[in-house]
């Protein structure tokens, strides 16, 4: 089917307010090319062979086996990767296969179910703004939308997941986080010991964790990979991001020189973990979010499983006081948390752009 003829709001009806998302797009309209509007200009295209031929020493981010029994040595490497790198992937980190496996399938089950069922969902139907489904990132403001589905679902306790949460995937899905809060701390008390804070008392565990967010992203197979982003270039507003990829593959990092484009390729049983900007003002820069996005795929559909962990919204974020060495002031001001999210939310994806936000 040919789709040249559909405009802007055409298109924001019926993936958006009709709720047949992208995925709606190859189900129902069966469509052989690629809208216009999911369209990127040229020069913000991404291409994989292009890219890959022109890195004369092609780099992976850091892999780090968390079953080390050099406290020491595993310390270091979290806390370089996160000050060289922003990301890094983690494995024998305790968290079972199954519930891997098992949170995946169900993040199919869902997409798979009818738009009437996925619908109950989207915005000014959902029962709470804590479960949300929706797709591409900001429909409204973006000039060229993004190739991707979500369901974004607001953690706030077991029995209010159990309340409102769908079913298709409500219990693996809360086995997810749940499984994950060992490691999460874990990572958290080594990276704050890389900042010469030995405790964590309570105002800083909110600061770091208060809150938990976990998305379900589904990215069907596009029928011109080359022209859109699964998702845009970005960092997270997160404290960590903890990102559980499928077999198929497609994130990409910026390294920290801004030239670099650096493939994470999946990893069985892996975790990826990203530093966010909410760490990186707390950090007063030491710790680096970067820039990263999804490219579209043109054979597979994909799914890719983000816990987004963070201050809680009335949180007021700014560097901690070890941080800031003698001599030498904060680089980032005073920010409530909410106030940050919301402006990253606003605007269509712009790199790092957010971060400015924060600056003093």
């Amino acid at each position: 089917m040919q789709v040249s003829n559909l405009t802007q709001e055409n298109i924001i009806e019926f993936v958006n307010t009709q709720g047949y998302g992208v995925k709606g797009l190859i189900d129902v309209m069966k469509i052989e090319t690629l809208p216009k509007q999911y369209i990127h200009p040229e020069q913000e295209r991404f291409s994989v062979n292009k890219t890959t031929s022109s890195l004369s020493k092609p780099k992976n981010i850091p892999i780090i086996d968390m079953s080390n029994s050099k406290t020491d040595q595993l310390e270091k490497e979290i806390c370089n990767a996160a000050e060289k790198w922003g990301f890094f992937q983690i494995i024998n980190h305790g968290v079972p296969i199954e519930v891997l496996e098992e949170v995946k399938v169900a993040t199919y089950r869902f997409f798979e179910q009818g738009v009437e069922e996925k619908g109950k969902y989207l915005k000014g139907k959902t029962v709470s703004n804590n479960v949300r489904y929706g797709t591409s990132f900001a429909p409204e403001v973006e000039t060229a939308l993004e190739w991707k589905d979500y369901l974004s679902l607001f953690y706030v306790s077991d029995e209010e997941a159990a309340a409102l949460w769908p079913s298709a995937c409500r219990s693996e899905t809360l086995n997810f986080i749940n499984s994950t809060e060992v490691v999460v701390k874990r990572l958290l008390q080594i990276l704050m010991k890389g900042l010469n804070i030995d405790k964590i008392n309570d105002k800083k565990e909110s600061l770091l964790m208060g809150s938990k967010r976990i998305n379900l992203n589904f990215y069907p197979k596009c029928p011109n990979p080359d022209l859109t982003y699964g998702v845009g270039r970005h960092s997270d507003v997160s404290t960590l991001t903890i990102l559980l990829q499928d077999d198929v593959g497609g994130l990409y990092v910026r390294g920290l020189d801004g030239k670099t484009l650096i493939d994470v390729p999946p990893v069985k049983g892996a975790l990826v973990i990203n530093v966010g900007d909410a760490l990186q003002i707390l950090s007063n820069g030491k710790y680096q979010s970067v820039e990263h996005w999804v490219i579209a795929n043109g054979l597979k559909n994909r799914v890719s499983i983000p816990i987004f962990v963070g201050p809680l919204p009335n949180d007021i974020i700014c560097p901690f006081e070890e941080v800031i060495k003698e001599g030498e002031g904060p680089i980032y001001k005073q920010v409530v948390y909410s106030e940050y999210v919301k402006n990253f939310f606003k605007n269509a994806h712009n790199g790092k752009a957010t971060i400015d936000f924060a600056k003093v």
